[in-house]
């Protein structure tokens, strides 16, 4: 993600605006992500080492998880407190994917490039949603 993009999204003075431009666009990356885990396990679990059924059960997850976020990116003024769910269970994502990582997986090179990758994109979209909130609740 460039830094031209994530500008040109957050450019405006309405925090609200910021907030919900940042949850729009964790729910398509979410989505997609996820899209990909479910229709294309078998492949990906290959090329990454990671167990097709573990990778077909995330994207189940992932997009509709991405369909709340969604959701939430929608609504004129967000909740606070579906919001910092969102922004903890983002943390999580990738606090779990980093312990997986070391702890259970045995990945490919190209999953041990992957898994940290995404976690650091999962991680990047909770500190802008949570800087995003936090000027939207002083506005």
């Amino acid at each position: 993600m460039s830094t031209y993009l994530l500008t040109a999204l957050a450019r405006t003075t309405e925090p609200r605006i910021m907030l919900r431009r940042f949850l729009a666009l964790d729910a398509v990356v979410t989505a997609a992500n996820g899209l990909a885990y479910a229709a294309a396990s078998g492949p990906l679990g290959r090329l990454l080492g990671i167990d097709s059924t573990l990778l077909l059960v995330a994207g189940a997850f992932l997009v509709l998880y991405a369909a709340g976020v969604g959701y939430l990116a929608a609504r004129t003024q967000p909740p606070a407190l579906a919001v910092r769910a969102v922004i903890e269970a983002n943390a999580a994502w990738s606090l779990l994917s980093l312990v997986a990582l070391v702890a259970w997986l045995s990945p490919t090179v190209a999953g041990a490039v992957w898994i940290p990758l995404q976690a650091a994109v999962v991680a990047g979209f909770a500190a802008l949603q949570y800087v995003s909130l936090r000027a939207s609740l002083r506005a």
